[in-house]
């Protein structure tokens, strides 16, 4: 499955609801829950490392994401 800032997002955003969070014309919630899960999405993407174990040819090196 695909990393997505607008779906991560969209969870963080019901979480800080259900801590009581009010998202309204003058809050910033929703510029928050978009600053985090890009930053999220971004680190997750930018330092993730696959180690591949076995099966066709191996020499070590990282898998690509994409």
């Amino acid at each position: 499955m695909a990393l997505n800032n607008d779906n991560l997002k969209a969870m963080i955003v019901s979480n800080l609801e259900g801590h009581g969070f009010e998202a309204n014309q003058h809050g910033r919630m929703d510029e928050l829950a978009d600053a985090i899960a890009k930053a999220v999405v971004e680190h997750i993407i930018t330092s993730a490392v696959v180690i591949v174990i076995g099966g066709g040819h191996y020499a070590g090196e990282k898998a690509k994401i994409e």
